[in-house]
């Protein structure tokens, strides 16, 4: 292994951990209810860096992913969970490989969707445990009526 970043087999693109962790930085935010320019304020940046960095064109560097874990509330290691093991080798932004094992788990992309992250968002302002639980189970007898087909399903909604 050599020493240093790996080539970017894409050219200049972003790098495909960049991507990774400025997916992260944006679901928390969203979760949050932060607007980019908010959360731009409490971290000495302007909307636009935040947008890149969401991107994945800008570099998180460690005191900045610092700042990032301290006004998003959630440890540094938040940015890098569930992250796949091999991101780093591929060096630039690939797409990951359709096999059986990403077909039967569409969770990830489905967390970058804006969608879903409302959908998260509106979730957790229901205050009431009882109305919470039963909107859980409402959509878990959905998504079983669906079936698996459904879960395949990851064009955005117009």
């Amino acid at each position: 292994m050599a020493l240093g970043r790996p080539a970017n087999p894409i050219g200049d693109g972003p790098d495909a951990v960049d991507v990774y962790v400025g997916s992260r930085i944006r679901i928390r935010r969203t979760l949050m209810a932060l607007s980019q320019t908010t959360l731009a304020k409490s971290v000495g940046l302007t909307f636009q860096q935040i947008q890149k960095y969401e991107r994945g064109a800008n570099r998180v560097s460690a005191s900045m992913l610092w700042q990032f874990s301290q006004a998003l509330d959630v440890p540094i290691s938040y940015f890098f969970e569930d992250m796949p093991s091999d991101l780093g080798e591929r060096g630039g932004l690939v797409p990951e490989p359709v096999d059986a094992k990403s077909a039967r788990n569409p969770a990830p992309a489905l967390l970058r969707k804006r969608e879903t992250l409302e959908l998260m968002k509106a979730y957790t302002r229901i205050s009431n445990p009882r109305d919470r639980q039963r909107m859980y189970e409402i959509f878990k007898a959905l998504g079983d009526l669906e079936g698996p087909a459904a879960q395949t399903d990851t064009a955005e909604p117009e």
